[in-house]
């Protein structure tokens, strides 16, 4: 089964997201759309962003990620959901190169790849759960453009994909400006927490609050007064 008719974000925001990290991405997405962690790049450098080209597969069968590769448009991010199986690579060397030829932005694999050496040392980003030696078949069907899970995580076709060496984090399309304005207060909030650091202003403003919601800190206490118990003041 393959649908064509999915919706695509603008490439303005692609361009957005694609200037945030991923862990930034993730705490504003009410930590949901991060990936499980079996998912990382080949290599640490390795970044991707774009829309996701949902691809469902039977495991160990990679017929429809062949036909993916002649569909996705330029600036897609091909999501594989392999089931997790990682007893045969759906992709290697050959179809990455095939795949960057034809302007896919990378490819994240919830499943195994091999000429993982070959695949490392390129520009093209990979994101799978393992490697394998063993080749697939392609003689089973799936579905291209329709809801999958990878790394137990809902893919609408569309929505924007965004790998880099933390992960991948799935944002869906109907909040990418919410996260976009949510990720700026953040990284503004972070490099203010980053200059307090610097310059000795150490303790977060809201731990004493928390501490003693959980009854770690009595109420009649301060953080101050513990921290004097602890050095011997």
């Amino acid at each position: 089964m393959i649908n064509s008719t999915f919706s695509r974000v603008t490439k303005e925001q692609i361009a957005g997201v694609g200037q945030i990290a991923s862990s930034i991405l993730a705490d504003v997405a009410n930590r949901r759309g991060g990936l499980d962690g079996r998912i990382k790049p080949l290599a640490p450098t390795m970044r991707v962003c774009g829309s996701a080209f949902t691809v469902e597969v039977r495991p160990g069968d990679n017929l429809m990620i062949h036909a993916a590769l002649a569909l996705a448009q330029p600036g897609d991010v091909i999501v594989v959901d392999g089931k997790a199986n990682t007893t045969s690579a759906l992709m290697g060397e050959l179809m990455c190169a095939h795949a960057k030829a034809a302007g896919v932005a990378g490819v994240v694999i919830d499943g195994a790849v091999r000429d993982v050496a070959e695949l490392m040392s390129g520009k093209f980003p990979v994101f799978a759960c393992a490697s394998n030696p063993n080749g697939p078949t392609k003689r089973n069907g799936g579905r291209i453009g329709y809801p999958i899970s990878a790394g137990g995580v809902a893919v609408e076709p569309g929505d924007i994909i965004v790998g880099d060496a933390d992960g991948v984090v799935v944002i869906a399309k109907a909040s990418v400006e919410q996260v976009l304005a949510d990720a700026q207060k953040k990284i503004d909030v972070e490099r203010k927490r980053l200059l307090d650091i610097s310059e000795g202003r150490l303790i977060y403003s809201w731990l004493e609050g928390s501490l003693k919601d959980i009854g770690a800190l009595p109420v009649d206490k301060s953080l101050e007064q513990l921290m004097a118990e602890f050095s011997g003041k």
